[in-house]
């Protein structure tokens, strides 16, 4: 198998994104006048800036504003502010900007919950402050957020993935109900070198191209694309629905630190085909999978699902850790191929 992807052999790009997610809500319940997307565009461009990013396409529907990144992805709903950056961005800088920024605009008055997660990093040592180091990260938010706890789930010698979250009680505050939410995320590593090849611009000319060679687009039904491939090889994907779900997708195709993540929230009673078909796509040697589901998420039942697959067609199971935190419900696996 020639494993060479031209003009990409030799470069090093960390694909392991920082993810950001915060809700927001207001001490007395009235969620109706708020709206995260009031927010002017202009001002989340600024933002962007101090992360070392920016916007290179958007997409929107009425439930939610999607923006490709140079660097990934982010995603703005009425409640919701989503944001995962990969390389040397530095994503916890946007924090204390952003809450100003809600405050400012949108009429919420309080953090609801927050979550920071990312896999362990190639190399660590090439990150900017704050981002060197998990300890270093959790110091910054825990300033920010000092209700919150920090988490590594899998083997810290191998790999592993980090959390921070506030999740916390409500001490006795009226509380908004809870909407129905829930994630999956697969983290694939060292994957196949041919399906590689595809997400480089020798390969395919265009992002279209590239997200119906590889079946990007077969992956889930009646998703909106805005897709982005990079001059000479990488490849993101933004997928939203009609519902207010969406899809994303980023690849870091170089051989020597081949990456793919993959992350929706679209409600699945079961996830496991779906998980098959990620695998059948991109061949990784090995993956990471991350649920959270809430009670009112008819995806609670599909915590069973990774718990009780011991393998994953020809992928077996090193790890399995399960979190009950007080809104969420977690599990996290990770899988090698077998035989390796």
């Amino acid at each position: 198998m020639n494993s060479m992807i031209p003009e990409c052999k030799s470069d090093f790009f960390e694909g392991t994104e920082k993810l950001l997610e915060m809700w927001f809500t207001r001490k007395d319940a009235d969620v109706s006048i708020c709206d995260l997307r009031d927010i002017p565009r202009e001002k989340l461009d600024v933002v962007l800036k101090l992360v070392k990013c920016e916007v290179i396409s958007f997409s929107q529907n009425d439930d939610i504003d999607a923006y490709v990144l140079s660097e990934s992805s982010m995603f703005v709903s009425k409640r919701r502010f989503l944001i995962k950056t990969c390389g040397t961005t530095t994503l916890l800088s946007c924090v204390e900007p952003l809450l100003y920024l809600v405050q400012l605009y949108t009429n919420f008055d309080e953090v609801e919950d927050v979550f920071y997660s990312r896999k362990n990093f190639i190399r660590p040592e090439l990150q900017k402050a704050p981002h060197g180091s998990f300890e270093e990260e959790t110091r910054i938010l825990s300033q920010l957020f000092p209700k919150g706890g920090a988490y590594c789930l899998g083997r810290m010698n191998q790999d592993c993935w980090y959390l921070y979250t506030t999740n916390s009680p409500n001490c006795g505050r009226l509380v908004f109900q809870e909407d129905p939410d829930q994630t999956l995320e697969i983290i694939m590593t060292e994957l196949d070198p041919d399906v590689m090849k595809i997400f480089t611009k020798d390969e395919c000319s265009s992002a279209e191209e590239a997200t119906k060679r590889s079946g990007i687009d077969e992956l889930l039904p009646n998703v909106f694309v805005d897709d982005y491939i990079f001059d000479p090889c990488g490849y993101s994907m933004n997928g939203i629905m009609k519902d207010g779900s969406y899809m994303t997708i980023h690849i870091t195709p170089e051989p020597n630190c081949s990456y793919v993540s993959f992350e929706t929230n679209c409600p699945m009673t079961s996830y496991r085909e779906l998980i098959t078909r990620v695998l059948n796509t991109f061949r990784p040697h090995k993956f990471v999978v991350t649920l959270f589901a809430n009670e009112e998420s008819v995806a609670a039942g599909g915590h069973k699902d990774v718990q009780s697959a011991c393998w994953f067609n020809s992928y077996r199971r090193q790890d399995i850790q399960f979190c009950k935190f007080k809104n969420y419900d977690l599990t996290y696996a990770h899988f090698t191929k077998f035989p390796s």
